[in-house]
């Protein structure tokens, strides 16, 4: 694979990735951990960017992608597990919030405020764009990779280089009450599960492989190696330019203003702009916010539609790429605080088996294991996601699950690694004579 391919699939999947939850979750951190910044970023950086990194790889060790890997586990799973996936980073959520952040941060600054009325003509807007540029899936290496990312980038660096200047002698914001100065890594872990990145790299990992197949690579090996490249160019950026908002967030100075209504990192964006840039910068933001809003939007519509056109062939691309739009579109008038507080729950269900399904498939990649090492340790985080979510936001009585507490890291959010590697080793001596696990 050449450099100049390496660089123009390794842009197109930065910007995928760089969008709503990436703008606006870094900053917030920084403002809310204080001097616990460092330990917070380091864990938000691991979800944002490390896992995402795995999970595009991951994506290439089966030449069919997630689809066929996931068959190890069972023909079952691979459609239920990816259908969720899908369909909660695609249209149920991930879409809708490229939408709301795009309107509360380039549109409700240059109004008199938010209304149902502005958000609709936006968002009707937005996602005509969005449609006509998703409608010819083998064009979104060019109109992503080559035009509108450098165009990204650019404006990025700009805002974050005059921030960082500005701001840099500044001394560190005090510890928010609402942050858990108990566990701060932890914290930025799981804050990081809000980008939705580990399980949209599930997602894009299928539009990486098409573009460097587009390109006329089709050999395994060239493949896996092509992605291993393209996708750790984008992690590099995308951690660079998270540091980099945090550390605006840790240092800015807000003199007395609050939040307010708004979602607070696009209100400490919209304010960093104004303040270091005057007038310009919030046009500089409109523009930055709109593309990496855009640019995921585009890169989930395309992913969503071309899954779903393979496993219900009937029904064509194209049609599948109105149907997830319009759904899109009706979801994000919902608000953008609403989306987010809906996705919460949901997310913490899917992260935890998402990294359990990542970090075993690259473990039975390299050490030939059996099926029962995939599948008990899989089945059972996913059995105590969903019973560690009902117990942690009390949708049942409290004791009825409380036995989950003591269950080991558990008030760390990461009862399922010790689950996890138990079931892999319960899996592989129970299976130990059986049919080992291949990758083809």
């Amino acid at each position: 694979m050449k450099t100049k391919h390496i660089f123009v699939v390794g842009f197109m999947l930065f910007a995928m990735f760089f969008g709503a939850g990436n703008l606006i979750f870094p900053p917030a951190l920084g403002f809310a951990s204080g001097e616990y910044f460092p330990l917070a970023i380091i864990g938000f950086v691991i979800t944002g960017v490390g896992l995402p990194l795995i999970g595009v790889i991951t994506g290439a060790i089966s030449k069919d992608g997630y689809s066929e890997s996931l068959k190890n586990i069972s023909p079952w799973f691979s459609v239920v597990f990816l259908v969720a996936i899908f369909l909660t980073i695609g249209p149920f959520f991930a879409i809708p919030r490229t939408a709301t952040t795009a309107y509360e941060m380039g549109v409700i600054p240059f109004i008199n405020g938010p209304s149902t009325i502005s958000l609709l003509i936006f968002s009707v807007v937005y996602f005509v764009i969005v449609f006509f540029l998703s409608i010819r899936p083998g064009k979104i290496i060019d109109s992503v990779g080559k035009i509108l990312t450098p165009i990204l980038l650019i404006t990025m660096l700009l805002l974050i280089f005059v921030g960082i200047i500005a701001y840099f002698s500044n001394p560190i914001n005090p510890v928010a009450d609402t942050f858990n100065n108990v566990a701060p890594f932890s914290t930025g872990f799981t804050e990081g599960y809000l980008t939705m990145d580990a399980i949209a790299a599930i997602v894009f990992s299928v539009v990486v492989l098409n573009a460097i197949r587009g390109l006329g690579i089709t050999n395994r090996r060239e493949l896996l190696f092509g992605t291993i490249k393209s996708a750790g160019l984008a992690a590099a950026l995308l951690a660079v330019i998270y540091v980099a908002l945090g550390i605006l967030g840790n240092r800015v100075d807000l003199g007395g203003q609050s939040f307010g209504d708004q979602n607070p990192g696009a209100f400490l964006l919209t304010f960093i702009a104004n303040d270091t840039l005057g007038g310009f910068g919030g046009y500089l933001l409109g523009i930055i916010v709109f593309l990496a809003c855009l640019t995921t939007g585009v890169g989930l519509i395309v992913a969503v539609s071309e899954h779903f056109s393979k496993l219900i062939p009937k029904v064509n691309y194209g049609v599948w790429a109105f149907i997830f739009t319009f759904v899109s579109f009706i979801l994000a008038n919902q608000g953008l605080s609403t989306i987010i507080k809906g996705s919460v729950p949901v997310l913490l269900i899917l992260y935890p088996i998402a990294m359990t399904v990542l970090v075993l498939l690259i473990v039975t990649y390299f050490v030939k294991s059996p099926r029962l090492s995939l599948q008990i340790p899989v089945y059972v985080v996913a059995v105590i996601s969903i019973l560690t979510v009902i117990e942690r936001n009390g949708y049942i009585g409290s004791s009825a699950l409380s036995f989950l507490q003591n269950l080991p890291l558990y008030s760390a959010q990461f009862e399922w690694i010790p689950i996890m590697i138990i079931g892999y080793a319960l899996g592989y001596i129970i299976g130990l004579k059986g049919e080992k696990i291949s990758y083809t």
